[in-house]
């Protein structure tokens, strides 16, 4: 039994607060991009697309449909990608998912896995495509990203849950 569990009486954040964490974490997701690390070949997953669709799947109330546009102009300054892109990019991912959640009645984690691994495939090769020129040999090194990615939706997830948790909306 968790300390959130044994006390149900504890005090929450207030409402603003905790309305104001989603939108934190994204940024903060965002800002990882600006953290000078030195490597041959830039393979660093979007973690602001990560907690993004960690927040969209997992507590679907917690980010307002347009969310997603100002989120995504915050990741395109800070970035470096055209800007524009994650705008386009987030809001067709958040279309996207809202159109599924109209067909799938019920999702377990496999499933918001499975459409995360979709979104995220989706995001890095239309981004690819705005921001990098055709003729530019970068397909391994997305391919990498994508598959990094992938694999670090679990732990984001895992991190969403605990905030949405910690910050006690219902």
């Amino acid at each position: 039994m968790t300390e959130v569990d044994s006390n149900p009486f504890a005090p929450t954040l207030p409402p603003g607060r905790a309305r104001a964490l989603p939108w934190a974490t994204v940024m903060a997701g965002s800002l990882v991009t600006i953290i000078p690390i030195v490597a041959t070949v830039p393979i660093i997953p979007p973690f602001g697309l990560l907690m993004l669709l960690a927040w969209r799947l997992l507590a679907r109330f917690a980010l307002r449909p347009w969310a997603a546009a100002p989120l995504g102009f915050f990741d395109d300054l800070v970035s470096g990608q055209p800007l524009g892109s994650a705008v386009l990019l987030w809001s067709l991912c958040f279309i996207g998912i809202d159109l599924m959640e109209r067909r799938l009645v019920f999702r377990d984690f496999r499933q918001d896995w499975l459409i995360a691994s979709g979104a995220i495939l989706f995001c890095l090769a239309l981004g690819r495509i705005l921001a990098v020129p055709v003729r530019a040999q970068v397909d391994a090194a997305l391919l990498v990203q994508a598959a990094a990615t992938i694999c670090l939706f679990p732990a984001a997830a895992r991190m969403v849950a605990w905030i949405d948790r910690k910050r006690g909306m219902a």
